[in-house]
């Protein structure tokens, strides 16, 4: 394996590749999920769709292909994904009358069909989400995090106004949040994109932003009002109880398979994966060890353990292969299974097992009689102590003490020089966009977000040294 500090796209890309989630594909950007890497999806979808559903919102599916037309009915939209656009322009053989793009996003279908839908204000609010593929054709892709298609769910809704849909917009923000902090253990800030940042056509984009090991950013989540700027392009309008038509106002937020990225980068280390146990696909693995095959009792006792795990919900492996115990304690701590099992000749003598955790170094010896207990306690400590680990790794890593791009551009530069992670920079902004620019121009560094609740606020913009209007995370970002 590649060293992490080393070259981390290097061990990024060996480490999702021998934990065997992915493979590629002849068609550039566009990846193959393995049952191991789609399982952990799985895992975060059952954690997303259950807070969904909790809160009103309901599943559907609409079309892959759009029509251009309805691009151009949202200008800022098609400008904003423009260059991104796959087209279909031909068939059965013959070309098209109009093009039709493989949805980057779904804002367009779902407002042309929303003007059908809504009618009145007893239709409202609508709560649909979709879980679909998307397609942004990328000029720099990397597995996971930035690919030409890749897996998603995508919330639209509308409401008579802009405080319900206000109140939606945060709503899901905070869900995404949750989800994030206590299902994938990664520590995110909460804020407000800038205006250059925000999605294409939306009055205000929020998101969740979170911290890999190298460093570098990943917007985790977003969530936006959209205001009626797609019921105007699409004549979204409703019979309000005053019997007048008014257009409704509306939102949308999604997450992706950046997740399982994310989850890689921020808890993986120099033997591979590092899977929180809530989403790992197996989440506890049992292995003989010694000359297992001469004892049969080592097997039954081992069988016995796995059912009782199965009869709790556990997701268990009884790895019995002709492999050395040696050979399987790699094999599985390279795909990242939380808890490990150990069981021999001299334990089953004691009446034990050898318990341990994939991110800790020392093993537990449990009686066997706990055995079952010892697992569920550790399963919970562990996802806890993952997050707690990620958070102390991020603290450490976000400056709060730089004040102008020059002292951000010796940061950079005294980090490469002692190959250290140059990591976030917790800056003041005056709102205009030419030192927002000249910030990434220079040092590659963007705005993250504007977080609700900065650790201080700074007084000073990082580029002009004006008045600052606001605390800004800036960070290189995949």
């Amino acid at each position: 394996m590649s060293k992490q500090l080393e070259d981390f796209s290097k061990w990024y890309i060996e480490t999702i590749q021998k934990a065997d989630l992915m493979d590629y594909t002849p068609v550039r950007g566009c990846i193959a999920f393995k049952p191991d890497g789609y399982e952990i999806w799985e895992h975060i979808q059952e954690e997303m769709d259950r807070r969904f559903k909790e809160t009103g919102h309901r599943n559907a599916y609409f079309p892959m292909l759009i029509p251009e037309s309805f691009f151009q009915k949202e200008k800022d939209h098609i400008e904003g994904f423009s260059p991104e656009l796959p087209w279909v322009t031909e068939a059965a053989g013959e070309p098209l009358e109009e093009r039709l793009a493989l949805r980057p996003t779904s804002e367009t279908m779902i407002g042309h069909l929303y003007s059908n839908w809504i009618k009145s204000y007893r239709d409202l609010p609508v709560l649909i989400n979709q879980w679909a593929n998307v397609f942004r054709w990328e000029k720099k892709t990397l597995p996971f995090i930035r690919t030409s298609e890749f897996l998603w769910q995508e919330g639209h809704t509308a409401h008579v106004d802009e405080e319900d849909a206000r109140q939606e917009t945060m709503q899901m923000l905070e869900i995404y949040k949750e989800v994030v902090e206590q299902v994938l253990a990664i520590p995110v800030y909460d804020g407000q994109k800038t205006p250059s940042e925000r999605f294409a056509g939306a009055v205000d984009t929020y998101s969740i932003e979170a911290m890999m090991k190298n460093g570098k950013a990943v917007q985790a989540g977003t969530s936006h009002y959209l205001g009626t700027k797609f019921a105007e392009a699409f004549n979204i309008k409703y019979l309000t109880k005053a019997n007048k038509h008014d257009y409704v106002h509306t939102t949308s937020w999604g997450t992706s398979t950046r997740l399982i990225g994310s989850v890689i980068m921020v808890h993986g280390d120099e033997q591979g994966l590092v899977l929180p146990p809530r989403i790992a696909p197996t989440q506890v693995v049992l292995i003989p060890v010694g000359p297992w095959k001469k004892n049969p009792q080592i097997i039954e006792q081992l069988d016995e353990i796995f059912g009782a795990l199965k009869a709790k919900g556990i997701r268990v492996c009884l790895d019995d292969s002709d492999q050395s115990p040696g050979f399987k304690f790699n094999e599985w701590e390279l795909k990242g299974v939380p808890l490990r099992v150990e069981l021999g000749p001299r334990d089953l003598d004691n009446n034990q097992a050898q318990l341990k955790a994939r991110d800790e170094a020392d093993k537990q010896a449990i009686e066997l009689a706990n055995i079952v207990t010892a697992i569920e306690q550790e399963l919970t400590t562990m996802q806890t102590r993952l997050l707690e680990k990620a958070r102390q790794f991020r603290e450490a890593n976000a400056y709060t003490h730089i004040e102008s791009l020059a002292q951000l551009q010796q940061h950079i530069k005294a980090a490469k020089e002692n190959s250290t992670i140059p990591g976030w920079v917790l800056a003041g902004w005056c709102g205009e966009n030419a030192c927002e620019e000249q910030v990434k121009e220079e040092t590659k560094y963007t705005s993250r977000n504007i977080p609700f609740n900065p650790p201080i606020t700074k007084p000073t913009c990082i580029g002009c040294g004006y008045k600052a209007k606001h605390t800004v995370w800036f960070a290189q970002a995949y």
